[in-house]
């Protein structure tokens, strides 16, 4: 496995890296996380009684004792169980608001103020990455790596491709005009065409993309499309593709059927979103191909339930109830083949508060171990970043998350956002209940 000797530009967000080599000899370097029970995801044991020696916002050292570090600034856990900081690998960290319209509608520095505090609320409920895929852009992810905005780190898309009349595209019928300046926030852009998705993709890569996100089937929050419309044609798919991969970067797809799923594995896509409506010949696509897949439960529940009275448009409620039961057939079928999956959400506006609810949702047909894994090393290797987040271990970053308990305890991981006392990202506190 990797060790600490990450490239100096994956340093981290806190700037540390930076200071003199007679700085990082000071012991305010060192900090002794002591008296935790530490979790090992990948073999999915415990192992009590431990001392995390964290130094520069990376771990140094795991081990049942920290001799040769008793200057060292100390955080006493007191028996808390201690994982790796999670990773949502769905957000829309823009989506102050469950009406998606509005945001290209608001001045861009009033949405940048109502992310900050989106971005606040995730870090407090553990998560220390998230994958944006479609709102945010380099100014968002760059105020959090700077620090101001404190908030997990952002790996972003830009805005997600559409074709005219896609789920990217919330120009209602009689509306033919919309303000396409590329500095007014808004979760997708429209392009149609070989030559205009090719540029399209080239502009999100110029922007600093992280991924780029393909609006590849209808969508319950635009306004026009049909659930199961398939979008862009399989030519301007492997064209979006191609120009993602000769960037080194990879293409996420928004999808539910499985004809639209086939049709994104078939052309290169590697991470599928949603993917209510698969079926076994699909899933078996999917594991041929190697592709990843990201359900996001707590999206569906939390629009069936409040969906409304947090702001969303009664006239796409009906969208939901056919992509609500599918969903979590779909993650039996994908967990029975195998298929590396990520935990993903997909929030918007006052729902966000929900982001933990998707383990309690996934509970049903996936065991506590593998939903663990799925918040933190196969998000990591989702997002390519397997070496330095996703698990407790030596050159690793210091994103933790405590709690009470014992996390592979179903009734536990139910009740996470109450058992959770602790934060760490970066090798600062960012929340402590009670400490």
């Amino acid at each position: 496995m990797p060790n600490s000797s990450l490239r100096s530009g994956e340093a981290g967000t806190t700037g540390r890296h930076d200071r003199t080599a007679a700085e990082a000899r000071h012991s305010d370097m060192i900090t002794v996380i002591k008296n935790v029970d530490v979790v090992d995801v990948v073999a999915g044991t415990i192992r009590p009684g431990q001392h995390i020696i964290v130094e520069d916002g990376f771990i140094r050292e795991v081990s049942h004792t920290n001799d040769g570090f008793n200057d060292a600034h100390v955080i006493d856990l007191n028996g808390l169980t201690i994982l790796p900081g999670l990773i949502d690998a769905h957000v829309h960290v823009t989506a102050y608001t469950a009406n998606l319209s509005e945001l290209n509608r608001q001045s861009p520095g009033y949405v940048a103020a109502r992310t900050a505090r989106v971005l606040r609320d995730m870090l407090s409920r553990g998560f220390t990455t998230v994958r944006d895929v479609g709102g945010a852009d380099f100014g968002i992810a760059r105020a959090v790596e700077e620090g101001y905005f404190e908030g997990p780190r952002v790996l972003y898309g830009g805005k997600a491709l559409s074709p005219t009349g896609g789920h990217g595209d919330l120009r209602p019928m009689g509306v033919d005009q919309e303000d396409d300046a590329y500095p007014f926030i808004s979760l997708g852009r429209r392009c149609d065409g070989l030559d205009a998705v090719r540029l399209a993709a080239r502009d999100e890569i110029r922007r600093g993309a992280h991924h780029i996100k393909i609006m590849a089937n209808g969508g319950i929050s635009s306004p026009t499309d049909r659930i199961t419309s398939d979008q862009f044609s399989e030519a301007e798919i492997a064209a979006i593709v191609d120009e993602a991969e000769m960037a080194n970067l990879y293409v996420v797809a928004h999808t539910y059927t499985a004809r639209s799923v086939a049709r994104a594995v078939r052309n290169g896509v590697r991470s599928i979103e949603h993917g209510n409506l698969i079926d076994q010949e699909t899933v078996a696509l999917m594991k041929e191909r190697g592709v990843f897949f990201v359900p996001t439960l707590a999206i569906f529940r939390a629009l069936a339930d409040e969906g409304v009275a947090a702001g969303y448009p009664p006239d796409r409620t009906e969208k939901i109830s056919a992509v609500l039961d599918g969903g979590i057939r779909a993650v039996e079928l994908a967990h029975r083949a195998g298929i590396p999956m990520a935990y993903g959400t997909d929030l918007i506006g006052p729902m966000q508060r929900l982001q933990l609810s998707e383990f309690g949702l996934r509970l049903e047909v996936v065991p506590p171990a593998d939903l663990i894994r799925s918040a933190t090393i196969v998000g990591a290797e989702l997002l390519r970043r397997d070496n330095e987040i996703g698990r407790i271990a030596p050159g690793y970053r210091a994103d933790f998350v405590a709690v009470r308990g014992d996390p592979f305890d179903a009734d536990v991981l139910k009740d996470f956002e109450n058992r959770i006392h602790w934060v760490m990202k970066d090798g600062r506190e960012a929340r402590k209940d009670g400490l």
